[in-house]
């Protein structure tokens, strides 16, 4: 991860050798030190949202250090406070840490110990503050980027045909692996068209049993078949006026699609049992994981029924070829289930990060919140227990290399605003080498495209 937020360390000491040999100790190992006698002194280097480390001695003149960290908690609770103490004043700094401190320090003390608890400090407080980051972002968006999360080229291209295609009277077939969220992109496409006033009804054709195929989606009359003791509207009428969305098209019987695609064709359906057409004005969304043309030249699917409805396409990418987009959509999950188990919401560590964007997530985004409902509940260990979990299980070397390099260039790029020099002085390349990897990665970057 890059360094979005250089870390500035608060130490308060009242012993003028202490303050000068710790600060010059920290100074060495790469941080920013402001050095203080008293809380009185310091308080005005701290804030809500800072990306600031706080050491401090216990006992000090005027307020001592545990009363400071209460003031802290109350101030920003994420803010880690390492306190001092002397022999006599561990169970004090015990206390305290139930109280909220990150950790104590036990004086005297070496300068690797000091610094090894301040490092660990500030990747907490880094992460804590990308996290802050992650959720503004989350809440500034709104309408089709609120659905569709995602900040690769690939899920603003779908974002794109998403925006072309809601209000358009076409029917629409999306495509994607098992858990990218062809669901989700349906119920998107209906939100944000004239229909959205309509029923959005969903169908899974893959759990349809043929026998009560043409019934779950025509309906049927009273006495039609054993069984039928009152009249049932099918999904195809209940969806007037708005989206009918059949997900796994592929594997509806092909007795069934050819009634379907008569329906499509005239938009009129007869109930099971009935001879009277009914019309019906409703939208048609099919979602497949697998090629409907390869399968209607396999004649495993009707070719007729696939021009039919293969009008216009969306392409879901699979999670792992769109990497960067991880971080933001698992913070966005994170949330989620945080307010679904009424629970806080935890966050990352470093090791955990570098887990989530290695691992291959052959369940895509449904094994995302999988794993985002257990880190959540308290159900992980530190290696998130990602079975099969490393990057490119199933990629080659390049591929895998090339998803690293990708987010790396994309953090950079971020902290930088789009600002190509700069990017390209913190990667320490060429600025028209950045170029051409940002083609290459094809990474969507509106301001850098502006100064080309």
């Amino acid at each position: 991860m890059t360094d979005t937020h250089p870390i500035r360390v608060v130490f308060v000491e009242d012993e003028e050798d202490v303050l000068v040999g710790s600060s010059q100790a920290l100074e060495l190992a790469g941080f920013a030190v402001n050095g203080f006698a008293s809380v009185e002194h310091a308080r005005g280097s701290i804030g809500i949202g800072e990306p600031v480390v706080v050491v401090c001695d216990v006992k000090l003149p005027g307020m001592n250090g545990v009363a400071w960290l209460n003031e802290i908690r109350h101030i920003d609770p994420d803010l880690p406070v390492i306190l001092m103490t002397g022999h006599g004043d561990i169970s004090m700094a015990v206390q305290a840490m139930r109280e909220g401190a990150y950790d104590f320090i036990e004086k005297p003390c070496s300068s690797e110990r000091l610094v090894s608890v301040v490092r660990r400090a500030a990747d907490r407080r880094k992460l804590s503050l990308e996290v802050l980051g992650l959720r503004e972002q989350l809440e500034s968006w709104h309408g089709i980027q609120a659905c569709l999360i995602g900040r690769s080229a690939q899920m603003e291209r779908v974002r794109r045909a998403v925006r072309a295609l809601a209000d358009a009277p076409a029917d629409v077939v999306i495509y994607g692996e098992t858990g990218t969220g062809k669901d989700l992109v349906a119920r998107c496409l209906h939100d944000h068209s004239a229909r959205r006033t309509g029923n959005f009804v969903p169908l899974n054709c893959g759990g349809l049993p043929e026998a009560l195929a043409e019934s779950e989606l025509f309906g049927h009359e009273v006495g039609s078949f054993t069984g039928a003791t009152r009249r049932r509207c099918g999904k195809f009428e209940h969806a007037q006026g708005g989206t009918l969305f059949l997900d796994e098209i592929e594997s509806m019987p092909l007795s069934v699609q050819v009634k379907f695609l008569r329906a499509l064709q005239e938009r009129s359906i007869e109930r099971v049992g009935s001879n009277e057409p009914i019309a019906v004005d409703c939208r048609v969304i099919a979602a497949s994981k697998e090629d409907l043309k390869l399968l209607s030249e396999q004649k495993k699917f009707r070719a007729d029924l696939y021009y039919r409805i293969g009008v216009a396409f969306i392409d879901l990418p699979p999670l792992r070829e769109r990497r960067e987009d991880i971080p933001l959509l698992f913070e966005h999950l994170i949330l989620q289930a945080a307010t679904r188990f009424n629970r806080p919401a935890p966050v990352l560590g470093n090791a955990q990060f570098e887990l989530l964007l290695s691992h291959s997530w052959p369940g895509n985004v449904r094994e995302l919140r999988n794993v985002a409902d257990r880190f959540v509940l308290g159900l992980l260990s530190d290696d998130f227990e990602l079975h099969g979990g490393h990057a490119g299980h199933g990629n080659s070397l390049p591929d895998q290399l090339e998803q690293f390099e990708r987010v790396v260039v994309m953090e950079e790029l971020k902290r930088n605003n789009c600002d190509v020099a700069a990017t390209a002085k913190a990667l320490s390349i060429p600025k028209q080498t950045l170029y051409s990897k940002l083609r290459r990665l094809q990474i969507a970057y509106d301001k850098v495209q502006a100064e080309e």
